[in-house]
C-alpha cells in the first residue's frame, strides 16, 4: 500500500512543525516532501534517531515555484501543510486535505472565506488602514497544529486502508 504523502510548503513553516512531521512520519510510515525556494533546516538528531528519510525539494527562487510544484504533484489521499492561503484555497478546491501550521483544516468553504478575508485585509493594509499585526507562533499554536495533524492524518490512513477492501 502506498503511504500517505505529506507535502510541506516549507518556506515559512516553523521548525517545530517540521520536526513534528518528521517524528510522525517515522512512527506512521508516511512519505514526506519539504518543498521550498531554499534549503530548509531540520533536526539532524531526529533523522538519525528515527532513521527516516524524506524528500527535500528546492525549487527555483521565483514567485509561486514551490506552490506550483506541490499543486502539480499532490493527489487525493495526501496531506498538504501550508501558511499560503491562495495555495490552500486552490488545493481545498480539489478536495485535498490541507491544513495550516496553526491547526486549521481547510474545506472549500473555509478556504474561500479565509482567502476573501486575506484579500480584504491586504487592501486595508495597502490603504494604510491597519496597524502592525504581530504574527506570534508559540506553544498554543503548535498544540493546535499537532492536534489537527493527528486527527487528519489518522483519517487519511483509515480512508486509504478502507479503499483497499
Amino acid at each position: 500500500m502506498k503511504p500517505v504523502h505529506v507535502w510541506v510548503d516549507a518556506d515559512s513553516c516553523p521548525r517545530a512543525v517540521r520536526d513534528y512531521i518528521i517524528k510522525k512520519a517515522a512512527d506512521l510510515s508516511l512519505a514526506v516532501s519539504f518543498v521550498a525556494n531554499r534549503t530548509v533546516p531540520v533536526d539532524e538528531k531526529l533523522l538519525i534517531d528515527k532513521k527516516l528519510s524524506f524528500e527535500s525539494v528546492i525549487c527555483e527562487n521565483t514567485p509561486g515555484a514551490a506552490d506550483d510544484y506541490i499543486t502539480s504533484r499532490a493527489e487525493k489521499g495526501d496531506m498538504i501543510v501550508t501558511r499560503d492561503i491562495p495555495l490552500a484555497a486552490k488545493l481545498a478546491e480539489r478536495d485535498l486535505c490541507v491544513l495550516n501550521d496553526r491547526g486549521m483544516s481547510y474545506t472549500k468553504e473555509s478556504a474561500k472565506k479565509k482567502l476573501a478575508d486575506r484579500n480584504f485585509n491586504m487592501q486595508l493594509a495597502e490603504a494604510g488602514l491597519t496597524g502592525n499585526k504581530k504574527n506570534v507562533y508559540g506553544k498554543k499554536e503548535f498544540a493546535l497544529f499537532a492536534a489537527c495533524f493527528d486527527k487528519e492524518i489518522i483519517k487519511l490512513i483509515r480512508d486509504r486502508s478502507l479503499s483497499l477492501l
